[in-house]
């Protein structure tokens, strides 16, 4: 059902999944979700909320998170960490798979383009990135300081945008596929879209 509230007064639902056995169990503090709401805050400078999920490395577990977030919930975005290397437990890739609609595989291009980078063994990672009905669901790292270069790519030594970050480009993803517009703190990260999708900047 279309809304009739002003576009820029919805709010963005963001599903955080950590995948992690050991973290899932207790054996050590879970740092994914809250590196995540700490760069969310930062970064958003419209309205948002997190839905957070704390799960082992169970393939069946992990797709019904997934579907639960983005049917159930109805969240915009969903971002996993963890789960995306070439382990035997590894498997989000392989459960994020399994619930598309579609597949958008710019963003896993993108993301071992950043990480290469950083450390030669980012191609080991098989992180994926997909659509389910209209959520955008993205596998990130593990670690809070790769989900940071993840999300804001790299810079120079002047500190100038070298290779752009996937979160860029999710805000007109989230657009396209009928989700709330995305508004950005451009010291952290620069949304862009073509002029003819930008919106005036909120007022408050």
């Amino acid at each position: 059902m279309a809304s009739t509230q002003d576009p820029h007064d919805d709010e963005l639902l963001i599903g955080l999944v950590s995948i992690s056995d050991r973290a899932s169990s207790g054996t050590y503090k879970d740092e994914g979700i809250p590196a995540l709401e700490e760069w969310f805050a930062r970064a958003l400078t419209s309205p948002w909320r997190t839905e957070t999920r704390l799960i082992p490395d169970e393939q069946p577990l992990i797709e019904t998170t997934l579907a639960q977030l983005a049917d159930a919930a109805g969240c915009h975005l969903v971002l996993t960490t963890g789960g995306t290397g070439p382990a035997v437990r590894d498997v989000t890739p392989e459960a994020t798979l399994a619930v598309a609609d579609r597949v958008m595989p710019g963003f896993g291009e993108q993301m071992r383009r950043i990480s290469l980078e950083f450390v030669p063994t980012a191609i080991l990672s098989r992180q994926v990135a997909v659509i389910r009905k209209r959520c955008l669901i993205i596998n990130l790292p593990g670690q809070p300081k790769s989900i940071r270069e993840t999300l804001e790519g790299s810079r120079d030594a002047e500190g100038r945008p070298r290779v752009p970050g996937i979160f860029a480009a999710v805000p007109y993803c989230i657009d396209l596929i009928g989700g709330p517009y995305i508004e950005t703190n451009e010291e952290v990260v620069r949304a862009f879209r073509p002029k003819s999708a930008v919106r005036p900047q909120r007022t408050s």
